[in-house]
C-alpha cells in the first residue's frame, strides 16, 4: 500500500512527517552533533517559519502528528511506578560515659 500526502509519496515515516508538516523534522528536532551556531540558526529558522501566516496551522499540525503517534504507539507512553528505596536507619549506638 502506498501512502501520498498530496500527490507527493510517503516513502518512510519522516517522509510522511515532512510532508504533513511542510518542513523537515530535523528543523524541529535537530540533529546530533549539531554545533551552537547550526542550532542557533535552526531555531531562528524555525521561529521565522511559525510567524510566517503560511504555516498558521503548523502548530495544530504537530498536535495531530504527536496525537497519532501516541494513538499509533501507546508503548512508547508506558509508565511504570518505581518503588521507592527503603529508608537506611542509622545504628544507634549508645554514647560511653
Amino acid at each position: 500500500m502506498r501512502t501520498y500526502v498530496g500527490r507527493q509519496q510517503a516513502v518512510s515515516a519522516d517522509d510522511f512527517a515532512e510532508l504533513a508538516l511542510g518542513t523537515p523534522v530535523e528543523l524541529w528536532l535537530g540533529v546530533e552533533g549539531e554545533t551552537d551556531e547550526e542550532r542557533a540558526a535552526r531555531m531562528d529558522a524555525a521561529r521565522d517559519i511559525l510567524t510566517d501566516p503560511e504555516y498558521s496551522d503548523l502548530p495544530d499540525g504537530l498536535v495531530r502528528l504527536a496525537a497519532g503517534i501516541v494513538e499509533d504507539h501507546p508503548e512508547l507512553f508506558d509508565v511504570l511506578p518505581l518503588r521507592r528505596p527503603a529508608r537506611r536507619r542509622s545504628a544507634r549506638r549508645g554514647v560511653a560515659a
